[in-house]
């Protein structure tokens, strides 16, 4: 019989500088996953408060006084030996000057040159919960109206969505509604086209793959600097996104939704054990809405992703 994995919880800090760079420390030779760089920070000890063990672990690693500020995310992950739950936390204000005191290197990194660093799985979701939306709006399929489509549209991007999945029809209107979709619009967020890899191409957006699509496809469908999303509904279809090197995961529904009234919801704490088996970004989709931003990232995901939830006008069907 195996024994249970030993749980930790660790927390850690997003540091900022006067120029807006984010402090990184490489852990060192004799520790798990050496050379890889991380958010500073440690274990919390028993009877510690998070703010009293992160404060202690930053004046031990770092040399610095510091204020923990406000609460980022959680980020479940399960690895060979143990099983983590890293809480992150900024600093709001810090005094000393910062240094590896502990023989390990540090850095100052700019936000948009994060992902070029190698870092532990737990630390991945981290960078994109700094660097991308936590919004991620689905759209209604239009119905014979386009221009209020399209107005809806707007509106959700006035009210602050910088993401978007354009869920048009599989019809000639397709490529017309995507194409005023992206000419209107297409500086103002990140697009990405609901399964139409070939038209996602054409546009130069990103494509969002259906679960089906992620076992049919042997290589990530669009280059690097294009977006590709996925939906997933279970472990093997996020490990095939994973594999796939998609840049974040759709999962759920975490509850019941009013499009898929048939499709019983997940629940929290199975989205929880299935985002703690892969590394990449995941919105949690399903009865969500804005407000639930907070208990998705206490689960480890970006944030939530919608239709009624985060579509300003009535939606209907």
């Amino acid at each position: 019989m195996t024994s249970p994995l030993r749980s930790i919880h660790v927390v850690a800090a997003v540091i900022t500088d006067a120029r807006g760079r984010i402090l990184l420390n490489r852990r060192s030779g004799d520790s798990d996953m050496a050379g890889l760089w991380e958010f500073p920070g440690g274990k919390r000890e028993p009877g510690e408060t998070s703010e009293q063990a992160l404060a202690r672990e930053l004046h031990e690693e770092l040399g610095i006084e510091a204020e923990i500020g406000e609460w980022v995310m959680d980020v479940p992950q399960l690895y060979p030996d143990k099983r983590l739950r890293l809480e992150v936390r900024r600093v709001r204000h810090w005094k000393g000057v910062a240094r590896g005191r502990e023989g390990q290197a540090i850095t100052w990194v700019t936000p948009d040159k994060l992902s070029r660093y190698s870092m532990p799985p737990a630390d991945l979701p981290v960078v994109a919960a700094l660097r991308q939306p936590d919004c991620y709006l689905v759209t209604p399929e239009p119905a014979d109206d386009a221009e209020a489509w399209l107005g809806g549209l707007e509106d959700a991007l006035d009210s602050g969505i910088r993401r978007v999945q354009l869920r048009t029809p599989a019809c000639a209107q397709r490529t017309a509604l995507a194409r005023q979709a992206v000419a209107r619009f297409g500086r103002d967020a990140d697009f990405l086209l609901n399964r139409d890899i070939e038209l996602a191409r054409a546009l130069e957006i990103g494509v969002h793959l259906g679960a089906e699509q992620l076992l049919q496809l042997d290589t990530r469908p669009l280059p690097p600097h294009l977006l590709v999303g996925a939906s997933c509904h279970d472990l093997p279809q996020l490990r095939a996104a994973q594999a796939l090197g998609c840049d974040f995961a759709v999962l759920g529904p975490v509850q019941v939704t009013a499009s898929h009234p048939q499709a019983a919801g997940i629940g929290w704490e199975q989205f929880e054990y299935l985002r703690e088996q892969v590394s990449l970004p995941i919105y949690a989709i399903g009865g969500l809405t804005a407000e639930d931003i907070g208990r998705a990232r206490r689960a480890g995901a970006q944030g939530i992703a919608a239709i009624r939830g985060l579509w300003p006008r009535p939606v209907t069907g």
